[in-house]
């Protein structure tokens, strides 16, 4: 069992993050977000495949505007990505968006700062300060200490700026594309601070290496008990990252979002297409949200045996297979007939 670090909580919309709330999954769209109907196609599709919180893009003015509407049919919690201008954070939270990313640092002077953190009080908007390892402030940059001291250091400036500002409704992110100084920003603030953390690895890259960087990055935080809220960022679609995101936390126990799929490497014993079969299986059972195992195994040594604790399962044979449960063989199919029927199986006795 994890043992999570303790921080305060904030709330987002209707979702909680930080204390005791279970870690959220996140993503962001890829849309304009002046494209209202495209945005929104978007963050249904993601609401559909789990995503929790969604952040959108602020470019411009016009795109703050269309806050407004998105907001009236968005299904999940809205962040509002700004940079630079307090001005289109201040047109956000008018236009109700759930919670803003910025760093208070790089939106004006001290004045225009006040009138941001003021409406953002006043509305319950929290803030996420994302700190990113190639946007330090000049003189961290120039500072003769190791990168991930340097992006602590410059998150716990924007921090004091909020504070001063009677501010606390405040999340933190400190990412980099580099997965050890990643690791190491994170364990030195959870060290300073008790507000939730956001994580990431930043520019992880395309899909196969920005998922080995996430699942290394991410899953040595979590398994430290460190970090309330996560996006795996990747060279691919937004949805990718939501299920990337929940197979993390899957794997170490801390969140149960559907199915869980085991299944064995190749090897010379396997007799059947067991990689088609795997692939089949998992897919056609994607948006089962069930608390079961399924286990997809080459040949009967790694069959009923080594997967005698799934709830169902196929052992392959010599062009033929086997499906069990719980380690006890129920049917023997042709290779061609497993899959229908495994299905079939799964779904009349859980759906």
């Amino acid at each position: 069992m994890i043992q999570r670090r303790k921080s305060k909580q904030i709330q987002i919309g209707n979702i909680k993050i930080g204390a005791d709330a279970p870690v959220s999954v996140q993503s962001m769209t890829n849309t304009d977000t002046r494209d209202v109907k495209s945005t929104l196609i978007q963050i249904n599709n993601l609401a559909e495949n789990g995503c929790e919180l969604v952040r959108l893009a602020i470019l411009n003015k016009d795109a703050a505007s269309c806050i407004r509407e998105i907001k009236k049919s968005s299904p999940i919690p809205l962040i509002a990505d700004i940079h630079f201008d307090y001005r289109l954070a201040i047109q956000c939270i008018e236009n109700g968006i759930d919670a803003l990313r910025l760093n208070p640092g790089n939106i004006g002077n001290r004045e225009n700062i006040k009138k941001v953190v003021k409406l953002a009080n006043i509305n319950n908007v929290p803030i996420r300060i994302g700190i990113n390892a190639g946007s330090l402030e000049k003189d961290l940059e120039a500072a003769d200490i190791p990168l991930a001291e340097k992006m602590v250091e410059s998150a716990l400036r924007h921090i004091k700026i909020l504070e001063d500002n009677n501010f606390d409704k405040i999340k933190v992110s400190l990412k980099s594309s580099d997965v050890l100084t990643t690791i190491e920003a994170y364990r030195l603030i959870a060290q300073k601070i008790d507000y939730p953390l956001h994580l990431g690895v930043t520019e992880a890259g395309t899909y196969n290496a920005g998922i080995v960087k996430s699942a290394v990055g991410l899953g040595t935080l979590l398994a430290e008990g460190i970090g309330d809220t996560v996006r795996v960022s990747l060279t691919d679609s937004p949805i990718e990252e939501v299920k990337a995101g929940f197979m993390i936390l899957k794997s170490l126990g801390l969140r149960k979002k559907g199915i869980n799929f085991i299944s064995c490497p190749t090897c010379g014993r396997t007799q059947i297409n067991l990689i088609a079969l795997a692939k089949e299986v998992e897919k056609k059972l994607e948006n089962l949200d069930l608390p079961i195992t399924v286990a997809v195994m080459g040949c009967a040594v790694n069959g009923p045996g080594e997967a005698k604790h799934a709830d169902y399962g196929i052992a392959g044979g010599i062009n033929e297979g086997y499906i069990f449960k719980k380690g006890q063989i129920i049917k023997r199919l042709p290779e061609d007939k497993l899959l229908d029927e495994f299905i079939n199986i799964i779904q009349k006795e859980n759906i």
